[in-house]
């Protein structure tokens, strides 16, 4: 926090008392939400076997010490696997203000550590996550007194009915590319995406994997035209961009993946839970080879995990952004503002 205020300086505590104390609001009313909603509020563990294996998610180490020794250990970048457990043991309505850390993330959407809203329905309908995201948008803006979000230039109505469209028909209407053509059933084509990224006038890396050359398009030419005056839904994300949720019937090729935008800020991820767990240890693999490959680094596999998805039921889950939400109703212009005590980052 280098260049700015203490958090605990009068002055600029009184400047984020009003954004924290509607913090305070918003998280009662949506525990009050889903109460509604006849689900049970969870806590899991923060401290890990395994922080989650996705590859451009850093984790923070740290070392358990026991009668029998010292194990290394990670704080969770999510509650992902510890809730599929409860799902798997039995739980069928969950949610929990889960607090997350993740390395290399500071910015005015990014902390190290934040709090992260997620929740599943056994045998819920993946449409019915919108629906959920919806009905958290709402609450937050109702509970904070407004009726617009706002973002830096980006105003949207979180009453209005969003926005639903496909990864693949956002990517030709503000880039001009023919996603479905770079992502022939045989797999994805690199070389092929990346042509239409540099036609589209997006610089890319010769080093760029399919996947980065995704991610930039996505930052550069989709996103920015998301959530505005309304929230938006992007649905079908690629299944390779989709480690932990299921195809789509019909087109393997996609998946059953989602992502909530709301002032051309990524609020909400929500999935259709894969379940099949040899699939689900060869896509973790796969991100630890690669994260093995671009960071020089790998974090194990949870093998509970991957067993609890022998007994875990169909379901679907979201991972939504309190402390963006917050932000987004209370009219502040960084996440560090809406948090008690941010992490002083040098």
């Amino acid at each position: 926090m280098a260049n700015r205020p203490r958090f605990w300086a009068p002055d600029s505590h009184a400047d984020r008392r009003p954004f924290l104390l509607t913090r305070n609001e918003i998280s009662r009313a949506v525990r009050d939400l889903f109460a509604v909603l006849e689900f049970v509020e969870v806590e899991t563990a923060t401290l890990q076997i395994s922080p989650g294996n996705e590859t451009h998610i850093h984790a923070m180490r740290t070392e358990l010490a026991s009668p029998t020794g010292r194990d290394r250990r990670f704080l969770r970048t999510s509650p992902e696997f510890a809730c599929k457990k409860l799902l798997a043991a039995g739980e069928r309505r969950i949610f929990e203000f889960a607090r997350c850390y993740r390395n290399r993330e500071y910015g005015a959407l990014h902390h190290p550590e934040f709090t992260m809203l997620e929740w599943y329905r056994a045998h819920g309908q993946y449409e019915l996550l919108m629906d959920d995201c919806m009905a958290v948008m709402a609450c937050a803006a109702q509970t904070a007194g407004t009726r617009a979000f706002s973002f830096r230039d980006r105003t949207a109505n979180p009453f209005a009915e969003p926005e639903r469209i496909t990864v693949a028909e956002a990517f030709q209407e503000f880039a001009g590319i023919a996603l479905m053509e770079a992502l022939p059933p045989e797999g994805p084509d690199r070389r092929r995406f990346a042509l239409m990224a540099i036609d589209a006038g997006v610089n890319v890396p010769s080093e760029d994997t399919w996947g980065d050359v995704f991610s930039r398009v996505l930052v550069e030419k989709i996103e920015p035209h998301l959530g505005i005056g309304r929230p938006t839904i992007l649905d079908e994300y690629p299944a390779v961009m989709s480690a932990l949720a299921r195809p789509k019937l019909g087109d393997t090729r996609v998946a059953e993946r989602f992502e909530v935008y709301i002032c051309g800020v990524e609020v909400a991820n929500g999935f259709g839970e894969l379940t099949d767990p040899v699939e689900q240890r060869r896509r973790l693999a796969a991100e630890m080879a690669e994260k093995e490959r671009i960071y020089r680094e790998r974090y194990p596999i949870d093998d509970d995990f991957i067993a609890a998805l022998r007994t875990m039921p169909p379901a679907c889950g979201v991972a939504l952004g309190f402390d963006r939400l917050v932000m987004l109703a209370a009219g502040a212009q960084r996440i560090d503002q809406v948090m008690w005590t941010p992490v002083d980052v040098p």
